[in-house]
Parts: C-alpha cells; sequence; structure tokens
C-alpha cells in the first residue's frame, strides 16, 4: 500500500505500525524502512527484508529530546553536539536505559538514536512515539531518495509512505561520544570537522 505524505497517510502509517507492520517513510537523508521497535517478530522481520547480520544493531528515531530521554542517558558533551545539529543527519550512540527495548532489539548498553529534520518523519514519530530507523535498502545495497528508485529486491513492508524525492548530502553521521572525547563512527552528512569543532 502506498500512501501520500500527508495527515491521512500518516495516520495510516502510524496504525499499522502500531499493529506490528512494517513501513517505507521518507527522512531528512534517505528513505527509511522500520517498525515498532518493542515488538520483537517486527524487528526480526525488518533484519529479514533487509538481509542484515543480527549482530548490526538497528538504530532508532525520535521525535524530541526530551522524548529520546525516556530511552536513553545523555552525558554534557552529547548534549552540546546534538544542541547544534537535532534535528538532522546525526546519528549518537547512547547508553540505554529501557530493557524493553534492549530485549526486543537484541542489543546490549548502547541504543543508536537521532531525531531527523523531516517534517513527514517527525509528524509520523508524533503519533507512534519511537521508530526503527535504517535506510529503506538491501544490506550491502545503496539507500534511495527518490520514491521511484525503491528496489524490486525490498519486499513484505506493509506500507510506503511517499514524501516525494529527498535533497540530500547522504546518509547520518554518527558519533558516540566516551570519556568527553567524541569519536567518529561513520562520517556521513555532517563532517568530521563540523563535530570536533564543538
Amino acid at each position: 500500500m502506498k500512501v501520500q505524505c500527508d495527515k491521512k497517510g500518516i495516520l495510516k502509517a502510524s496504525e499499522i505500525i502500531k499493529d506490528g507492520g512494517i513501513a517505507v517513510y521518507p527522512t531528512d537523508t534517505v528513505y527509511g524502512i522500520g517498525c515498532n521497535p518493542y515488538l520483537r517478530e517486527s524487528v526480526d522481520k525488518i533484519y529479514r527484508i533487509k538481509n542484515r547480520e543480527r549482530r548490526k544493531p538497528l538504530p532508532l528515531l525520535a521525535y524530541s529530546v526530551e522524548k529520546a530521554e525516556e530511552i536513553v542517558s545523555f552525558d554534557e558533551k552529547t548534549r552540546k553536539v546534538i544542541k547544534k545539529f537535532w534535528p538532522g543527519a546525526l546519528t549518537v550512540l547512547l547508553k540505554a536505559n529501557d530493557q524493553g527495548l534492549k530485549e526486543s532489539l537484541g542489543i546490549g548498553g548502547r541504543i543508536a538514536i537521532r531525531i531527523p529534520n523531516s517534517k513527514c518523519t517527525l509528524n509520523l514519530l508524533q503519533k507512534v512515539g519511537f521508530l526503527v530507523g535504517t535506510s529503506a535498502n538491501i544490506s550491502g545495497e545503496k539507500p534511495f531518495t527518490d520514491p521511484r528508485d525503491c528496489p524490486a529486491g525490498l519486499v513484505d513492508f506493509e506500507i510506503f509512505v511517499d514524501g516525494g524525492a529527498i535533497k540530500s548530502k547522504g546518509e547520518s553521521t554518527i558519533i558516540e561520544v566516551t570519556d568527553d572525547k567524541v569519536r567518529i563512527i561513520r562520517e556521513g552528512a555532517i563532517s568530521k570537522e563540523e563535530i570536533l569543532a564543538i
């Protein structure tokens, strides 16, 4: 099922996600594929659809810092960095403090999380709370920014939220802060220099 990224489409997508369905949706970087992160069966299905290795944890999207604080702990250095780059193309590895999520996602101590700078995604997140936020592609293949480029091999999702073509500088940059020092795990749309300048 394909819907537009309008009030009606977002409502339909949110209902499907809450019921355990898988959604493809636009973000500010690339099209993502996600589900309710608290539902283990839905999380397992994302891994199957993407042919992704289980040892690679799935990142999450949140609507706000306040919402993110329900599941992760922020240190002061991280707060300074996210104040500049959230909402935006920055994913941060943070200490997880939600036991339910640890179990459903099959993770240890840390969760990768970000707040996307996309009105469509944020409207969806307002209705569902949290969302698995991995790129909508088969592992090892390139993500897409135009809905017309959705790969034929990407199947078994319940709904596609069409937000049109995304103007993107690439995937999100991933960082981790340890002992007040920033480590760049993946350099993406935000450069290493921009982050280390903070």
